[in-house]
C-alpha cells in the first residue's frame, strides 16, 4: 500500500517514514501542500492514504484537503495537527479530513488510525489476497501455494517473502490477467525520491522467478516484451 505523507517537521516526518516502511508501506514524502498536490495528480501513483498536517507552507493541509474533496478524490486523510480543540476537530472534518490525530500521539495510535481508515476504503487489500493458487499472507509476509488433492485443496508451500518481493506480487495479484508496464510498476513501488535503476523492476523479477523456482513452484508473471509484466491466472 503506498502512503502520501506531508509533514513539513522534519524529525517527525522521519521518524513516520520509517515506522510506516517498517509495516511495508511505500512512502513518499513530501514537506508542503503545493508538491502533495503534484504528487496526487501524477498519472504514476495510486495511494491508499494520506498523512497529512494541518500547518504546511505553500498550501495548507486544510486546503489540499478542500481541493481534494472539490475534485471528487476519495483519497482517506487523516489530518496531524496541534490544534487539538473541538472546533478545529470539526473544521477539519468538515474540510474533508476522514480522521484527525492531535500531536503529539504514539506511533501505534497512528498505525491504528491508518487501518481503521483503510478498511473503510474501497482500496483496501484485504490480510489473504487470493488469486488461483497463490495466496499473500500478510501478517506472515509469506506467499502461500496450494495444490489439489483427493481430500481438497491443502497448502502444499509456504514461501517467505521479502518486502519487495511482497509489494510486486501483491500488486499483480491486484490487477490479474492486466499487463502492467515496468515504469508502472516500478513508480508504484519505489519511493519517488529513491530514483531506482531503470532496470530494477527486471532485476526484481528475476530474484523472485529464482526463489519460486527455489521451491518447484511455477512463477505466474510473464514478461510481456515491449509491454510489461502479467499475472496470468492460467498457469
Amino acid at each position: 500500500m503506498r502512503v502520501l505523507l506531508v509533514e513539513d517537521e522534519a524529525d517527525l516526518g522521519l521518524a513516520i517514514k520509517q515506522v510506516l516502511v517498517s509495516e511495508k508501506y511505500v512512502v513518499d514524502w513530501v514537506l508542503d501542500g503545493a508538491q502533495a498536490w503534484q504528487y496526487l495528480e501524477s498519472q504514476w501513483t495510486d495511494y491508499t492514504v494520506a498523512i497529512v498536517d494541518w500547518l504546511l507552507p505553500e498550501l495548507s493541509g486544510l486546503d489540499l484537503c478542500k481541493k481534494l474533496r472539490l475534485h471528487q478524490n476519495p483519497l482517506p486523510v487523516l489530518m496531524l495537527t496541534a490544534l487539538g480543540q473541538p472546533e478545529n476537530r470539526v473544521t477539519g472534518l468538515d474540510a474533508g479530513a476522514d480522521d484527525y490525530l492531535v500531536k503529539p500521539f504514539v506511533m501505534e495510535e497512528l498505525l491504528a488510525r491508518l487501518r481503521a481508515l483503510q478498511r473503510r476504503s474501497p482500496q483496501l487489500q484485504p490480510q489473504n489476497l487470493t488469486v488461483g493458487a497463490f495466496t499473500l499472507d500478510y501478517a506472515n509476509n509469506a506467499l502461500l501455494i496450494t495444490a489439489l488433492s483427493i481430500m481438497g485443496t491443502q497448502p502444499s508451500q509456504i514461501i517467505p517473502l521479502t518486502v519487495k518481493e511482497f509489494q510486486i506480487l501483491a500488486y499483480l495479484m491486484q490487477n490479474p490477467d492486466r499487463i502492467i508496464s515496468g515504469s508502472k510498476i516500478r513508480h508504484q513501488l519505489w519511493d519517488l525520491d529513491e530514483e531506482p535503476i531503470s532496470n530494477v523492476v527486471a532485476a526484481q523479477m528475476r530474484l523472485l522467478r529464482r526463489k519460486l523456482a527455489s521451491y518447484d513452484c511455477t512463477c505466474p508473471i510473464e514478461t510481456i516484451p515491449g509491454q510489461g509484466y502479467r499475472l496470468n491466472t492460467a498457469l
